[in-house]
């Protein structure tokens, strides 16, 4: 099992991989990975207002279910929060969430239709993807708790 130092590393990691890919949406992106333990759940996340190529290991918060920040000296997103712990709460199998607005993914989610598979290799990535209808901002247990739904029907 990884400990808690290895998995700040590798999510401090993630996201300046992101930063380099230009992966980030100001403040509207954001990685999760949850902690191994016994416990409640819990998950490191980056503070709010950071971007991602200022994240280290060290500046990673802890975050609960219930949105307090357990350790580390920043808020946290508000709507990071939702999200992520909508999807840690429905799968305890999603170790690692991934938050992102990318060029090509909002032109996807601009789409009124289903993504059509244009290539040999298309449908094994059109089966296995979600799309949440949402109203609104992400800020709510509503939307979170139907964004959870959603992602609970597809099988890791």
């Amino acid at each position: 099992m990884a400990t808690e130092q290895h998995l700040r590393q590798q999510l401090a990691a993630a996201y300046r991989l992101a930063a380099l890919f230009g992966w980030e949406d100001t403040l509207y992106t954001h990685f999760s990975v949850r902690l191994p333990g016994d416990g409640e759940p819990r998950f490191l996340i980056n503070p709010f207002g950071m971007m991602f190529d200022e994240v280290t290991a060290s500046n990673l918060i802890v975050v609960d279910m219930q949105g307090k920040v357990v350790e580390g000296d920043a808020p946290a997103n508000s709507a990071g929060f939702t999200i992520h712990s909508a999807v840690h709460m429905a799968r305890e199998d999603a170790h690692c969430v991934i938050h992102t607005h990318t060029l090509p993914g909002m032109a996807v989610a601009a789409c009124e239709t289903a993504c059509c598979s244009l290539t040999r290799s298309a449908p094994s990535f059109t089966s296995a993807s979600a799309t949440i209808p949402m109203k609104g901002w992400p800020l709510t247990s509503t939307n979170g708790r139907a964004s959870s739904a959603r992602w609970g029907i597809i099988s890791p």
